[in-house]
C-alpha cells in the first residue's frame, strides 16, 4: 500500500459554514460533507487549491513552515521563482527587493529558473529518446502529477521522470556552497512557493525519499514581509554588483503557460493550463480520442505559476511584467553569466528521478481484484438509478461519488433527496427519518425546525 500523500491544504472548522462550495470545484471529488463539515479523502486530494479559492469565508488555509527556522542555519539560502519579482510594481527595482531579502536574513538568493538553461539542452533529446511513452507529460506541476496518479493511473508511464528546475537548482546551490567550503549541515535552502501543490511535493516528493529543500515559505507571506521592509526603509541598499543572476529568455518564460513547449524544436507539443482543462484533456488522451502528440505541458493553475493561489498580485499583470523582463534578456547565456552551467556533469547525474511514479487510482474499490470488480458493478448499477443531477444535497459532489460511497459502506442510498421523496411516497420513510438524515449530512444549524418560524412558514 502506498504511503499517504502529504497535504498542505487544511480546514478551519470554526469558520466553515458548510456551504459545500469546495465539494463542487474539486477535480477529483476528494471532498464530501458530514455533519455540516467538509471531509477530505486524502488519497484523492491533489492539492490543486481550487477549494481554497472557492471558499467564501476563508475556512481553508495553507500550511507554512515556521519562518524562524531560517535562522537555524548559518547559510540560509532563498530559492525564489522568477515570478516572485513580477508581483512588485515596476518602480520597485530588483536591487531593492534583494536588499530587503538580505535584510530579512538570507545569505544568498537564487531564482529557481537558473537551471532552465541546463534543462532546455536535454528536453528534446529526452522526448525523442523513446524512454517515455507518448505523449510525454511534463512533471513540472506536482498537482498534475498527483492528478494523473489518482485519476488517470494508466498514464503514469507517460510522466517525464526528470527533475524540474526547483530540484536541479537546489542541487546546484548545495553543491556549489559545499565546494566553497561551507559545511553541508550549515546550508538551509528555503523555497518560496506560489501554490499548495509544491509544498506537498517537497514534503513528500514523488519518486524520492527526501527533498534537498529544508523549508517552504508561502509567496504571499514573503511578499508582504518584503514590501513592509521596503516601505519602512529599514534595509541597507546592496552594492551595485549584487543583483539577480542573468537568465535567458527561455528561463523567464518557463513558469508561464507554453514555457516548456517553446523549448522544443520539433514535434506536436501542446500547453494546457487550469486543472479542469487539464483533466478534461487527459480524459481524451486516456480514451485515445487524441493521438499523435509528442509532449504535453500541463499546469494546474490558470496562467500557470502566475495564477498560483499564493501569489499576491493579479496574474495578468504578473504575466505582463514577466514578458517585459524577458524582452531584456538574451536568447542564450554562457557559464560566465550562469555559473550553474559549470556543474553540467554533476547535474546530469542528479537529473533522473530515483523511483517511479506509482498509480494510485481513486476508483480502486478493493485490494482483491474480484471483490473490486463486484463493487464496481454494484456502484454502476446504483449510479444508473440515481437522478444524475449532482445537486450535492446528499453531501457528495456527484451521484457517482454517492454510489461509490454506498458500495464502500460510507454512505446510505437514502441520503439522496430524490430517493427520500420516493421512499416517503411508498411509506418506507417518514418525514422525521428524512430530517435525521439531513441533519447527519448538514448539521443541526441548517436543519433546525426553528428556521420555518423565521420565514413565517
Amino acid at each position: 500500500m502506498a504511503e499517504d500523500f502529504h497535504h498542505a491544504l487544511k480546514f478551519k472548522y470554526d469558520l466553515c459554514i458548510g456551504c459545500s462550495h469546495c465539494t463542487g470545484v474539486c477535480p477529483t471529488n476528494a471532498i464530501h460533507v458530514e455533519d455540516g463539515r467538509p471531509v477530505l479523502d486524502p488519497n484523492r486530494c491533489v492539492d490543486c487549491g481550487r477549494c481554497y479559492v472557492a471558499c467564501p469565508v476563508n475556512a481553508i488555509y495553507i500550511e507554512q513552515d515556521d519562518f524562524q527556522t531560517v535562522y537555524d542555519y548559518k547559510f540560509p539560502v532563498l530559492l525564489v521563482p522568477s515570478i516572485f519579482l513580477a508581483q512588485f510594481e515596476e518602480k520597485i527595482k530588483e536591487r531593492t527587493i534583494l536588499s530587503a531579502l538580505f535584510h530579512i536574513g538570507f545569505k544568498h538568493v537564487y531564482e529557481v529558473e537558473k537551471s532552465v538553461d541546463f534543462i532546455k539542452s536535454k528536453i528534446q533529446q529526452d522526448v525523442d529518446s523513446g524512454q517515455f511513452a507518448k505523449p510525454v507529460i511534463s512533471s513540472f506541476c506536482p498537482a498534475v502529477v498527483r492528478l494523473i496518479q489518482v485519476k488517470f493511473p494508466i498514464l503514469t508511464d507517460n510522466i517525464y521522470l526528470k527533475k524540474p528546475p526547483l530540484d536541479m537548482t537546489a542541487a546546484y546551490i548545495r553543491k556549489s556552497l559545499m565546494d566553497s567550503g561551507v559545511d553541508e549541515q550549515d546550508i538551509g535552502i528555503f523555497y518560496v512557493t506560489p501554490c499548495a501543490a509544491k509544498i506537498a511535493a517537497i514534503k513528500s516528493p514523488v519518486g524520492e525519499e527526501e527533498s534537498v529543500v529544508k523549508g517552504v515559505i508561502n509567496m504571499n507571506y514573503l511578499y508582504s514581509k518584503v514590501l513592509r521592509v521596503i516601505k519602512t526603509g529599514e534595509y541597507k541598499v546592496c552594492d551595485d554588483s549584487v543583483r539577480f543572476h542573468r537568465l535567458s529568455k527561455a528561463s523567464i518564460t518557463y513558469p508561464l503557460t507554453g514555457g516548456e513547449t517553446k523549448m522544443l524544436k520539433h514535434g506536436r507539443n501542446l500547453a494546457i493550463d487550469d486543472i479542469h482543462n487539464v483533466s478534461e484533456f487527459l480524459e481524451k488522451v486516456e480514451d485515445e480520442d487524441i493521438q499523435d502528440i509528442d509532449f504535453l505541458e500541463l499546469r494546474a493553475c490558470d496562467g500557470s505559476c502566475c495564477g498560483g493561489i499564493l501569489t499576491a498580485e493579479n496574474r495578468f499583470l504578473m504575466i505582463e511584467r514577466q514578458r517585459k523582463r524577458m524582452q531584456k534578456c538574451s536568447d542564450e547565456v554562457d557559464s560566465e553569466d550562469n555559473d550553474l552551467l559549470n556543474y553540467f556533469d554533476y547535474l546530469e547525474d542528479k537529473r533522473s528521478v530515483i523511483g517511479t511514479v506509482e498509480p494510485r487510482s481513486m476508483d480502486k474499490m478493493d485490494e482483491n481484484v474480484s471483490v473490486a470488480m463486484q463493487k464496481m458493478k454494484h456502484s454502476f448499477e446504483i449510479n444508473q438509478n440515481l437522478p444524475q443531477v449532482d445537486c450535492h444535497l446528499c453531501g457528495y459532489p456527484s451521484c457517482k461519488s454517492l454510489a461509490d460511497a454506498v458500495v464502500n459502506n460510507k454512505a446510505e442510498i437514502n441520503q439522496c433527496i430524490f430517493v427520500q421523496r420516493a421512499m416517503e411516497q411508498c411509506d418506507l420513510l417518514t418525514q422525521q427519518e428524512a430530517h435525521k438524515i439531513a441533519t447527519k449530512i448538514w448539521g443541526t444549524k441548517k436543519t433546525d425546525p426553528s428556521l420555518a418560524k423565521k420565514f413565517n412558514l
